[in-house]
């Protein structure tokens, strides 16, 4: 059952809020490297903290490009229905690229932390998530009026 707060000032269905975590959870990479920036000289630290390895980091980036272009693109999604509808797919496809990409890392040698166990589980929520739950699809669906 839908409520008229469920809705914005356009007509269009909210986002839910879990939805803006995921997509924190996916550009997780871009929120480091954005803090790292903003951290004036102590960014090297912080990316080392996290990305020993440089070249893991600039690989990082690319999976966190959809819920970057889907959290542009959110303000503006009656203008662009299709491309807006798309974008749950490629979010969905994003996620399984993130879920396997730790156990990948794990595989070629990069150590066992707690973090990357907190985000393996993150990932299969978030997956979970992204692909059952209900009012996140109708945001999805194309509405004509």
């Amino acid at each position: 059952m839908d409520f008229p707060s469920d809705y914005d000032r356009n007509g269009l269905l909210k986002l839910p809020f879990l939805f803006w975590c995921v997509l924190l959870l996916q550009a997780r990479t871009w929120v480091l490297f954005i803090m790292a920036g903003a951290s004036r000289g102590q960014g090297d630290a912080l990316l080392n903290l996290f990305y020993p390895d440089h070249d893991n980091f600039w690989w990082g980036l690319l999976p966190g490009v959809p819920a970057v272009v889907t959290f542009i693109f959110s303000g503006r999604r009656q203008r662009f229905p299709r491309f807006w509808s798309a974008l749950r797919w490629v979010l969905i496809l994003a996620q399984l690229c993130l879920l396997f990409w730790q156990p990948l890392l794990w595989y070629f040698g990069e150590s066992v932390s707690g973090t990357g166990l907190a985000l393996v589980v993150l990932d299969v929520y978030a997956l979970i998530w992204l692909m059952t739950n209900r009012r996140l699809r109708a945001c999805f669906t194309h509405q004509t009026d």
